[in-house]
């Protein structure tokens, strides 16, 4: 059974999720400080955290910095703070998801689902070959089809769209795209992505306005939603 541990101080949300998560056949564990939550990581090792970052005793971020430390468990933040830079930093410091308080309990078990398949796939090694959304990219021979078609890619429209697929669900900065794909020294230059994503969009035929496959998170990053 995977366990999920719910960092937040608020008794009637972590009875709220615990119920959901319950529901869908999860093991759940609670904790409502730093103290607590560093305790039940060290002693249980739980396969995700759902973590608030205004705790009594310290800030979640102080959770995340010791996860991250010595573990890869996907962690998903469930905060109220909706300031765009705090989600760039906690995204950065590992987080592999942020969202918003008040949520609605579908999407919340939607995204918690996606990153249990991601984390399922680290732990499998990974895998050479992506299949999702009717689109297929395979590694070793670089190679992209879409809806039975064969498109040419560039190596950084490829490399891109990579990455994305190694963290599906899961949202990436641009900071985290721009060091993966250009590297460091071009961690700033964010028009690069910009004009790669607006070609993969032409390209695959992904609506900017309705995308299916590509989710731009303005000042923030981008979401693989296939």
């Amino acid at each position: 059974m995977i366990t999920v541990l719910i960092v937040d101080d608020e008794a009637a949300i972590r009875r709220f999720l615990r119920l959901s998560l319950a529901a869908e056949g999860f093991a759940v564990l609670e904790a409502a400080t730093v103290h607590e939550a560093l305790t039940l990581c060290r002693q249980q090792h739980p396969q995700l955290v759902v973590l608030d970052l205004g705790l009594p005793d310290g800030d979640g971020s102080q959770v995340l910095s010791a996860i991250r430390r010595d573990h890869d468990w996907p962690v998903l933040v469930l905060s109220v703070r909706e300031d765009e830079a705090e989600k760039v930093r906690l995204l950065d410091a590992g987080a592999n998801d942020y969202m918003t308080k008040p949520f609605g309990i579908q999407e919340f078990m939607a995204r918690v689902r996606v990153l249990l398949r991601q984390q399922l796939r680290l732990t499998q090694g990974g895998q050479l070959r992506f299949a999702s959304s009717d689109l297929e990219l395979d590694l070793p021979s670089q190679t992209l089809r879409h809806q039975g078609r064969d498109i040419r890619l560039s190596k950084k429209e490829f490399a891109f769209l990579v990455e994305l697929l190694r963290h599906p669900g899961q949202v990436l900065t641009q900071q985290q795209l721009l060091v993966a794909v250009w590297g460091p020294s071009h961690k700033d230059d964010n028009h690069y992505l910009r004009i790669v994503v607006a070609n993969l969009r032409r390209k695959l035929g992904d609506d900017a306005e309705q995308p299916a496959l590509i989710e731009t998170l303005p000042g923030i990053g981008y979401r693989f939603m296939g």
